[in-house]
């Protein structure tokens, strides 16, 4: 049970968080019990906290502010044991360095500049960037799924969290489907470029600017390309002869500039009836 002048103290410093409140912290003593405050660091930017939200608990003695609390941090956070006593200068490790003009609000600041530095203490742990990171990104689906004091103590908190975590799912979702929809592109970019290059595979182009089969180049196609484009190949030459033959037989059929002789026969018929014309007048 709380003294008289720890209940005094811990009520003024409550009121003075909540109208100032220390960037990053917010802190709120237990319902049932003063001595006990429920903390929540949110990870700073620029540091592999960032975005993260971290639970931890503050409990102070009976003779508060003349010793201090012991700290402990609940959420995993990579930094400190979970649920673990921590040793700080201004936790319950150190009376002796203890000052009591120190508040709520001072212990927090100092325990989020401890966070973010990479000394040793009791209760701290080492771990990569990565796994920090990680359960940055973890931490507020954690905190309400697996964190029944954090439910019970911050119910606002846990609503702003799902939310959160709606539009962050939703987001994930739209740029799952943007991915997906450009390598759908991608790749039918790649087939149509592919069967370009199948199709050209095997010809140059002629002097007159038709495909003529290049012999040299049927080895990089598959069989059945190789097969298309010789039946292309046999089809445009059974029509190169068929038009040969038609030229041959105009030309057997008027040797001789052959032309030139019916345009005279034409225009001497048409001399001819002229002076029947005249005649018979």
């Amino acid at each position: 049970m709380a003294s008289r002048q720890s209940q005094r103290r811990l009520t003024k410093e409550y009121k003075s968080i909540q109208l100032t409140p220390p960037p990053y912290i917010t802190a709120k003593p237990s319902d049932e019990n003063i001595l006990e405050w429920h903390y929540i660091i949110t990870g700073p930017t620029n540091t592999p906290f960032e975005n993260g939200q971290y639970h931890g608990i503050l409990r102070f003695p009976q003779e508060y502010p003349f010793k201090p609390p012991s700290i402990t941090m609940i959420t995993p956070n990579g930094r400190f044991a979970c649920n673990t006593r921590l040793c700080l200068s201004m936790s319950d490790y150190h009376p002796d360095t203890w000052n009591p003009a120190w508040s709520v609000a001072t212990i927090l600041t100092g325990l989020l500049s401890f966070m973010t530095g990479n000394e040793s203490t009791t209760g701290s742990i080492n771990t990569s960037e990565n796994v920090k990171k990680k359960l940055a990104k973890s931490s507020k689906n954690w905190n309400i799924k697996e964190n029944p004091r954090f439910i019970k103590q911050f119910p606002n908190i846990v609503k702003q969290n799902k939310l959160d975590l709606e539009e962050i799912k939703r987001k994930e979702l739209e740029e799952e489907e943007k991915a997906k929809r450009l390598e759908l592109l991608n790749n039918s970019n790649n087939n149509t470029m592919k069967t370009n290059n199948s199709n050209m595979i095997g010809f140059s182009i002629g002097e007159s600017g038709e495909k003529m089969i290049d012999f040299s180049q049927l080895d990089k196609l598959d069989p059945e390309d190789r097969a298309r484009i010789l039946i292309e190949h046999e089809l445009q030459q059974q029509q190169l002869l068929q038009n040969k033959s038609n030229q041959n037989f105009i030309k057997n059929l008027l040797p001789g500039g052959g032309l030139t002789a019916i345009a005279g026969v034409i225009v001497a018929a048409f001399v001819a009836a002229y002076f029947s014309i005249i005649k018979n007048k």
